[in-house]
């Protein structure tokens, strides 16, 4: 559970956006689930179940996203011996 909670401290925003984009993503699977089926039980069940798979990968791919930023903006290597490494 502590760990549930760090994840959720350290991730708040990636998390409050994933969030959002999941509410924003059922309706409008559940608009075009009804207008495809016509059938609002099995486009409510579709907008349920795709957003959610979505969601889930959503925030492993923000957190991918966040991962090459930082090491695009990460210092300059350096040696066992503390000289600035070439990094090419």
């Amino acid at each position: 559970m502590a760990h549930l909670r760090y994840v959720a401290r350290t991730h708040r925003r990636t998390l409050m956006k994933t969030g959002s984009y999941y509410v924003m993503h059922i309706v409008v699977a559940a608009a075009v689930a009804y207008a495809v089926t016509g059938n609002l039980w099995a486009a409510m069940t579709l907008s349920i179940l795709e957003p959610t798979v979505q969601a889930v990968a959503y925030f492993f791919h923000e957190r991918a996203w966040a991962r090459r930023d930082a090491a695009a903006v990460a210092p300059a290597q350096t040696t066992p011996w503390g000289a600035v490494a070439t990094v090419r």
